[in-house]
């Protein structure tokens, strides 16, 4: 492994996302940052997607199918899996990672001795930073209330992700949520960049077209009880 330029291996899970895969993945492709593997699984899409994936022909893309939908969770699973390398990075198949950005988290890893990081993110809606005021705010004092990290942009050392034991597949859900609140139980800190390195798709997503179902999970997290 080379110290400077660890391998980032960056996870994708795509559902139904025809419309933005394209460009979504073009951004990952266009990083400043060189060395990584871009693991991509197609959740049973109905649509093009998967079509639209084969079309990419670049040795980085490893790109894997699912026969049917087993929700982002256990997709995601599969795929820390299957990474083989020091740094795992998440993308979400209808956002935008900027071209500096797994340049600068490993830069900043690094330096700072961090095992975990995260950044802000631009909504492409309304160009609103995100967080907003509740980055100022203590993470531990947020938690209570919300989930404080773009999940987006998730940046962590593999041996990091193990010793939690991955995602927790009993939250279909807020695994986001669940990730973050396990890394802080185990008094793992998280670097929270304040710096815009995402563009972040707030339409017909996850988190607006399942909002009843986000928030039993969210509260289970903030109640610590198993869903």
């Amino acid at each position: 492994m080379n110290n400077k330029t660890p391998l980032v291996s960056v996870l994708v899970s795509t559902y139904n996302n025809s419309e933005t895969i394209e460009a979504s993945i073009n951004s990952v492709l266009s990083q400043t940052y060189d060395n990584t593997e871009i693991l991509i699984i197609d959740d049973g899409s109905e649509d093009d997607t998967y079509i639209k994936l084969k079309n990419f022909k670049n040795n980085k893309l490893k790109l894997f199918k699912n026969k049917e939908n087993i929700g982002l969770t256990k997709s995601l699973n599969l795929l820390v899996n299957k990474a083989t390398s020091h740094y795992i990075a998440r993308h979400d198949a209808d956002d935008i990672s900027l071209p500096d950005r797994f340049s600068f988290q490993v830069n900043s890893m690094q330096s700072k001795n961090y095992e975990v990081s995260t950044t802000r993110a631009m909504n492409l809606t309304s160009n609103i930073k995100l967080p907003g005021k509740s980055f100022y705010l203590p993470k531990k004092l947020v938690m209570k209330i919300k989930n404080p990290f773009i999940h987006g942009t998730l940046m962590i050392k593999k041996s990091t992700f193990e010793k939690i034991g991955y995602y927790d597949e009993r939250f279909y859900y807020a695994q986001d949520y669940k990730l973050f609140s396990d890394l802080l139980k185990n008094k793992i800190e998280i670097l929270n960049l304040n710096k815009v390195l995402y563009l972040l798709n707030m339409n017909n997503n996850i988190s607006t077209n399942f909002k009843k179902e986000q928030n039993y999970f969210a509260n289970c997290v903030r109640k610590n009880i198993n869903p």
